[in-house]
């Protein structure tokens, strides 16, 4: 089921994003990582629009929006290849129509799943605090 996010879904969207991080970005640093895990209540969830995907009454996948950016999309390792991706995705695109994200040029996963969705590549620049390649990617309406 997917609902609007709740303070109380923190811990379990935490959760999904510390474990897919682990697979799609093995090569960030812990450190940048740990500021991210801090960031993420702080700075980024009061600044996005999220949605988070429920399963046996637990978030196992969010998504959120900036405007019509996909600031973060993430499922649970244990409940990937399952389509929920795809829906939090199709959710965002019945609201913003028009979709762009950043995605790590090294995270084959990310890239494979935005590539399948139908994001097609506009721009290619440096993250600055990781110095690794990003990849802005856009999506019609």
């Amino acid at each position: 089921m997917i609902r609007p996010y709740a303070p109380k879904d923190l811990d379990d969207l935490l959760t999904a994003w510390e474990k897919a991080s682990e697979i799609a970005h093995p090569f960030l640093s812990e450190e940048f990582l740990a500021s991210e895990r801090q960031n993420i209540p702080n700075l980024y969830l009061p600044n996005a629009e999220t949605w988070v995907f429920e399963a046996d009454g637990r978030v196992v996948g969010f998504i959120a929006l900036i405007g019509n950016e996909v600031g973060a999309i993430f499922v649970h390792p244990s409940h990937q290849k399952l389509g929920i991706g795809q829906q939090l995705m199709d959710k965002a695109k019945e609201l913003r129509g028009e979709l762009e994200v950043e995605v790590f040029a090294a995270n084959s996963i990310g890239r494979a799943f935005y590539a399948k969705y139908g994001f097609v590549p506009i721009e290619e620049k440096v993250h600055e605090p990781t110095g690794q390649d990003v990849l802005r990617l856009t999506l019609g309406a």
